[in-house]
């Protein structure tokens, strides 16, 4: 459910997106956008809609019941949903909603095998577990599906696909370089084996910074909205090119003095040190802006970089006009009532990107983008 009780606003711009994917078209003929999640708070049918015209020929979603309201949106393209079915009624929608579904254990392979004997035939991806640990067949398991996928002949595999666990981290070359090996291995047995499927190994580090994962298709996920997956490190530059899709903004409520010795928020854990101006801004955790940017993190007002002080709440959060103000407290005229306060993105020179919030939040900025995105959207 959208967040509709507030005043916070996200604005989405989808020609960021189109840009993002078009810098992975330059590797691969072939990208799939990663749109889970909600499109990871960017909006599911809008993400998919702004790129139906980009030659996508693939979608990724999570679950099957995500596929089937991308399906009931209006998407035509092929959907495939990452998580596989979990029950009865999303082996059904396989059929029931033509979906790529990606099978990673035999219990699973086995159900959907005797629904295929009631409904007829599905193409499927196979998922193997190369090293990540979560979901997929072993890959020493790969004789065994080739043979059961054999004497179950409604069952097609057009998509082997694994995970990698590390490859936004440079150092991890080599634990990359090890997936690798063990996923084209499973990948040659199943062509040898006469099954003509599509090799996916490469999400959005892999991509950029390891080609060798490249192979037929890529998965592209938080770059697509703008998070370079390499921030922070040695290979930074690789993801210099990409563009954040998402801002969020809300209202000053008030603005107001703020003196030398005053505390200010619950438990007063910032206590002015000057005297000072504050804008009260109506953004709080329960907007999902985290809690855990009191006293760390910043706004940006006018373009200029303003800290919060105290604690985040549920509606409200305050932060440092000081030295934005002009000439004094009582000349108020730099910050007003109703002026908007980014929490992402903004104006320059204070624009606040996604690893800066991130930082700040101490997380990653696929949370920022799935939490904020689940406020008031509007497409720009």
């Amino acid at each position: 459910m959208t967040i509709n009780y507030n005043k916070l606003q996200v604005d989405i711009h989808l020609d960021n997106l189109r840009h993002n994917y078009r810098v992975f078209t330059k590797l691969c003929d072939s990208v799939i956008p990663v749109i889970k999640s909600d499109a990871y708070g960017h909006g599911l049918a809008e993400a998919c809609r702004a790129l139906d015209g980009e030659g996508v020929g693939t979608f990724g979603v999570g679950f099957v019941n995500e596929a089937v309201l991308l399906r009931q949106s209006g998407c035509d393209t092929r959907i495939l949903a990452l998580l596989g079915p979990v029950d009865d009624a999303d082996i059904a929608a396989l059929w029931e909603h033509d979906i790529l579904a990606a099978i990673s254990h035999m219990d699973q392979l086995e159900k959907v095998a005797k629904a295929a004997s009631a409904n007829g035939p599905l193409n499927i991806a196979l998922k193997f577990d190369t090293g990540m640990r979560r979901l997929g067949f072993s890959p020493d398991a790969a004789d065994t599906v080739i043979d059961f996928l054999k004497a179950n002949p409604n069952l097609t595999p057009v998509m082997v696909s694994s995970h990698l666990a590390s490859a936004d981290e440079p150092d991890h070359a080599a634990n990359v370089a090890g997936q690798f090996v063990r996923f084209n291995g499973v990948v040659e047995q199943f062509r040898d084996a006469g099954f003509d499927v599509e090799a996916n190994l490469a999400n959005s580090a892999g991509s950029l910074g390891h080609e060798i994962c490249r192979l037929d298709s890529l998965r592209l996920g938080i770059s697509m909205y703008g998070g370079n997956p390499f921030h922070g490190t040695e290979w930074a530059e690789l993801g210099s090119k990409l563009k954040p899709a998402m801002e969020v903004s809300a209202p000053v409520l008030q603005v107001h003095p703020l003196k030398k010795g005053e505390g200010i928020s619950y438990g007063w854990t910032h206590v002015a040190e000057r005297d000072s101006v504050v804008a009260i801004v109506g953004a709080g955790y329960a907007d999902c802006y985290s809690r855990s940017l009191s006293n760390t993190g910043q706004m940006n007002i006018n373009g200029h970089r303003v800290p919060i002080l105290g604690r985040v709440c549920m509606q409200m959060t305050a932060v440092d006009v000081t030295d934005i103000m002009g000439e004094g407290l009582d000349d108020l005229a730099g910050v007003r009532p109703g002026d908007m306060a980014w929490l992402l993105g903004g104006p320059g020179p204070g624009t606040i990107t996604p690893e800066d919030l991130a930082g700040w939040w101490n997380t990653i900025t696929y949370e920022v983008f799935c939490l904020l995105g689940m406020n008031q959207r509007s497409y720009k």
